[in-house]
């Protein structure tokens, strides 16, 4: 058994792979690490790829496209470590990367999942959308980062340079603790794609865990390879998955209200997607709805089944009890530092 595997699940991205996995094998310095490709049933040539160009890295190969959840999911079955490191594959390491990641898990029991500080690969100075320093969700289940507020992102000048307790921790990098991993039921493959990770942090944090951002270690992300900001697809998952990823992890007592609010933000963003004559975004929000409400009592029959690890409520601490929307566009609040104080 290795003590950490940096999985890589890929679908048709030979061209991040040639870009980034040299880099990975290169400042991948610690010892006693798996490098492992999990591919979707790329089309592409990246298994081949994989197998002449770097014949050390252990090949997962899948016979269909089984999504970031379900692909993730099945390719760790298949690994022995105490850590898995799940790093998407338009991210660029830098030198060390692990070490900090991992020496602040073995000194923390009670920690299940860690994160780096992600920078963009665009613009090095700036954070990057997908987990910048670290990742809170406010009362309505809109997700922000210390660094990226909606589409407002931060230059890094080192403000979020401490260790901090985080709500989740993103899937561009995410290092958790294999038997924590398994005991809360991996990623839920129902989301197939986008907020799945957040929804595992919160049975992580159900579970009793905590979770960190360990800024000492640094990553550059590309972002938006698998599914561009500018599809349609995007807006249908992260609207549909956020609905469930609520009805899954809220407490009884406060899902109706915090449903209904959450249907009246959407539907203001779907008339704005009118406005701005993007009907196809529109249309994919209405879809979402439509996707979401047909499957409620199976959603709620899965949220019965995973009650069973729910042993804590320490992850209300962390959730932001305002709206972030309003703060954003309201009060005109851009910054992380500006919506908590």
């Amino acid at each position: 058994m290795y003590k950490a595997s940096v999985v890589i699940l890929n679908w048709n991205g030979i061209g991040f792979l040639r870009q980034y996995l040299p880099l990975l094998v290169e400042h991948t310095t610690f010892k006693d690490v798996e490098l492992v490709v999990a591919d979707n049933n790329s089309s592409d040539g990246s298994q081949e790829y994989v197998k002449q160009m770097f014949p050390t890295i252990r090949l997962v190969e899948f016979s269909k496209n089984y999504g970031f959840a379900g692909g993730y999911n099945l390719a760790l079955s298949k690994i022995e470590a105490k850590y898995f490191i799940l790093l998407n594959s338009d991210v660029e390491v830098t030198k060390g990367w692990i070490e900090p990641l991992l020496d602040f898990l073995d000194k923390n029991e009670n920690v299940a999942a860690v994160m780096p500080k992600v920078l963009s690969v665009h613009d090095r100075s700036m954070f990057e959308y997908a987990g910048a320093a670290g990742g809170y969700i406010d009362i309505f289940g809109y997700p922000f980062c210390r660094g990226r507020v909606f589409d407002h992102l931060e230059k890094d000048n080192c403000q979020y340079d401490d260790v901090a307790e985080v709500f989740w921790a993103t899937g561009a990098c995410l290092t958790i603790r294999s038997e924590v991993y398994k005991a809360v039921g991996g990623l839920d493959e129902h989301f197939f794609a986008h907020m799945e990770e957040i929804d595992l942090c919160w049975r992580v944090h159900w579970a009793g865990f905590r979770i960190f951002c360990v800024p000492q270690s640094l990553i550059f992300h590309y972002g938006g390879g698998a599914l561009p900001k500018e599809n349609p697809k995007k807006i249908f998952f992260n609207i549909r998955n956020s609905l469930y990823m609520m009805l899954k992890n809220l407490p009884l007592a406060y899902l109706p209200f915090i449903l209904f609010c959450r249907l009246f933000f959407d539907a203001v963003a779907g008339f704005q997607f009118l406005l701005k004559k993007k009907p196809a975004f529109a249309w994919a929000v209405v879809r979402a709805w439509f996707s979401f409400f047909v499957k409620v009592p199976f959603y709620l029959n899965y949220r019965q089944k995973s009650h069973k690890t729910r042993v804590s409520k320490e992850w209300k601490k962390l959730v932001f009890h305002k709206s972030v929307v309003c703060s954003y566009f309201v009060l005109k609040k851009q910054t992380f530092s500006q919506i908590i104080k």
